[in-house]
């Protein structure tokens, strides 16, 4: 009996020493991922997690190397990342020493500040609320030297690495120094100049330019005819500016009732840049509008074939033929789709 009892701790002995000091993991993935909260979880919960997660293999054995570590103490609140085969002891380390896993702020184009703090919210450990409300105050957003029009220009399309747990005032300032290194770069600032304007009125002109048209080498040529039509004192008359005014980005066909929108992003009755951008635009596109050529084109409108690419014109005479076939294109498209679909 005496042998027996000997073998079972013999065996729980190698099973512990495994677990702790060797692998405790025994996920079926290469990498498992857990959230931990200084302020509301306790070991106690930490280890149901970890245990749920089958990061860890036993909760006890966690808990009581944890308390012996004083991981309540050590700990701060974060995401961090567990590989396969990892020991107890090693989690246990990864915690005390606040080895937090990076997560990826994929910034694409939002339109809105409300898209923005949803896309922030599901990055971070924010709530969506809390970023809207930050997002919306003059006040939270004047240590930055932006205010609630301008905001998007802070956002520099881009994939950045953060730690999960990043607080949004950090966030933010991360997010005006990457803007500023943009600008220092590539002569932007000395280019924005000598066209005459700020760089955060490069950048809403860049985010009109971005919804206009999803090819290159037609967005050069559009900045050159804003540009141009900024200069002789001209409405930029904006459709993408009308779907922002609207806050309906599902318009495909700007009527004549939507012109008289009040928005001061009603670019048809309003003349110059609305207020702020409208997007956030590509580098890419910034640049194109950096580096637009002269032209002397006032206008521009869809081809009639639904290309996506662009007729340019200097005189309104050639410019209207040009809308006439479009519009009798777009028409017949949508008389179409209609008795296909009554």
């Amino acid at each position: 009996m005496k042998k027996i009892i000997v073998f079972i701790l013999f065996i729980l002995s190698c099973y512990e020493t495994y677990n702790v000091f060797i692998n405790t993991t025994h996920f079926s993935g290469e990498k498992a991922s857990f959230e931990y909260n200084n302020r509301t979880m306790t070991i106690s919960a930490l280890a149901d997690t970890l245990y749920a997660k089958k990061i860890i293999r036993d909760k006890y054995s966690f808990v009581l190397l944890a308390n012996a570590l004083h991981v309540q103490d050590k700990a701060k609140s974060g995401k961090y990342l567990v590989k396969r085969a990892t020991s107890l002891l090693t989690v246990i380390r990864m915690l005390r020493n606040n080895q937090q896993a990076t997560v990826k702020f994929i910034l694409n184009k939002v339109r809105t500040k409300g898209e923005l703090a949803k896309l922030v919210s599901t990055t971070f450990s924010m709530d969506s609320i809390e970023c809207a409300t930050f997002f919306n105050s003059n006040d939270s957003l004047a240590p930055f030297e932006t205010d609630t029009t301008q905001l998007l220009t802070l956002f520099i399309p881009n994939t950045y690495e953060f730690y999960w747990s990043t607080p949004l005032p950090k966030l933010m300032q991360k997010m005006r120094n990457y803007r500023d290194e943009f600008w220092a770069e590539n002569n932007r600032m000395s280019k924005a100049k000598k066209n005459g304007m700020t760089p955060d009125e490069v950048y809403t002109l860049a985010s009109i330019v971005e919804e206009e048209c999803n090819y290159d080498s037609d967005k050069t040529l559009i900045a050159s005819v804003y540009q141009n039509r900024l200069k002789l004192g001209m409405p930029l008359q904006a459709c993408p500016t009308i779907k922002f005014a609207m806050q309906d980005f599902t318009i495909t066909r700007i009527y004549e009732k939507y012109l008289t929108n009040p928005s001061p992003y009603n670019t048809y009755n309003r003349k110059g840049l609305p207020p702020g951008p409208i997007c956030t635009p590509s580098p890419i596109t910034i640049d194109l509008v950096l580096n637009a050529p002269t032209t002397k084109y006032l206008y521009f409108v869809a081809k009639a074939d639904f290309s996506g690419y662009h007729h340019f014109s200097s005189t309104y005479e050639e410019h209207n033929k040009f809308a006439k076939e479009y519009q009798l294109k777009l028409d017949e498209y949508q008389a179409k789709k209609k008795k296909n679909n009554p």
